[in-house]
């Protein structure tokens, strides 16, 4: 069974499981975002394996979010992954009864807008940060050849796509307050797929990454993922080593890159018949530049982290 937790400053750690959740295997309360004020996004699986989003207060109190159109059968319905800083929007994905992945925002009047980009066979909101104050959402969709692609939902409903020149797919992954976009786009690298970062001004220019430490030989895991950027236009994500471990990267506004690793974090390598991988996985970095994430030791049980600069 899975349960939420919310840590304080201090070290002190609350558990959340939302009413509803299921108590099996694989069941129970995901938590995937907080903003300033304590309230968190996330998502619960109850008894018969169907999801239901959630807004946790920092009262305790719980109210279920469920889409308009959202299946009712076992892994599908809603997942919440984002609420704003005001706390005036949340952003997620809901499953539809034939599987189908859609993009929704929320007020907390309860007014529920679905949405899909142009083309989109299959839309995802982004985890964690991907909504701005004033409720841009981000995320990313696949056409029908299967190419993914980024866009950004205005306030307004007008969505725009992302695409990296260039690139063979893009996918966006964080959005900050300045309406910068932050996310992977994928190139063709010898035999293999190379990842690399990229960020988007407001504008719709782009500026493009790799960290010098990432394995770009084309052979196994290639190239970073960036997962979050925040106020500042720092970024976070990771890298892969020659070897296929995971470490944590932040590159600064000015292009620089500070690589980290938890203390205990495993470093062997990664093994592509059972897919299993150990090192570090940044999640989000906030507005000092700190970074919160999980890392997977030798044993390849994940512990949470937070990094300071």
């Amino acid at each position: 069974m899975q349960h939420g937790f919310v840590r304080a400053p201090n070290g002190y750690i609350t558990t959340i499981d939302a009413p509803g959740a299921g108590g099996g295997q694989g069941q129970g309360t995901v938590a995937f975002a907080i903003n300033d004020a304590g309230v968190i996004a996330g998502a619960f699986q109850d008894a018969n394996n169907v999801y239901h989003g959630f807004l946790r207060f920092p009262d305790g109190s719980f109210e279920q979010l469920d889409g308009p159109g959202a299946g009712t059968g076992a892994g599908q319905e809603t997942l919440a992954y984002s609420v704003n800083l005001p706390g005036t929007t949340t952003a997620g994905t809901y499953i539809d009864a034939d599987g189908v992945n859609h993009g929704f925002v929320q007020t907390p009047s309860g007014r529920f807008a679905s949405f899909d980009p142009p083309g989109s066979t299959h839309t995802s909101v982004c985890e964690e940060t991907c909504l701005t104050p004033g409720g841009a959402a981000t995320g990313d969709f696949f056409d029908s050849t299967g190419t993914p692609h980024g866009f950004v939902r205005a306030p307004s409903g007008a969505i725009t796509t992302i695409d990296v020149p260039d690139a063979l797919g893009t996918g966006a992954a964080s959005i900050n307050a300045e309406g910068m976009i932050a996310g992977t786009d994928f190139l063709f690298s010898g035999s293999s797929f190379l990842a690399q970062g990229f960020v988007r001004a407001r504008d719709g220019s782009f500026v493009t990454f790799l960290d010098p430490a990432a394995n770009t030989s084309g052979s196994g895991p290639n190239g970073i993922n960036v997962y979050s950027i925040n106020i500042a236009g720092e970024v976070t994500g990771i890298y892969f080593d020659a070897s296929g471990v995971v470490h944590g990267f932040e590159r600064g506004a000015n292009g620089s890159f500070t690589n980290f690793d938890a203390p205990d974090a495993g470093t062997a390598p990664f093994n592509p018949s059972t897919g299993q991988i150990q090192g570090t996985r940044p999640s989000t970095n906030n507005s000092w530049g700190q970074v919160t994430g999980w890392y997977i030791d030798t044993n390849y049980v994940d512990h949470g982290f937070v990094w300071r600069p």
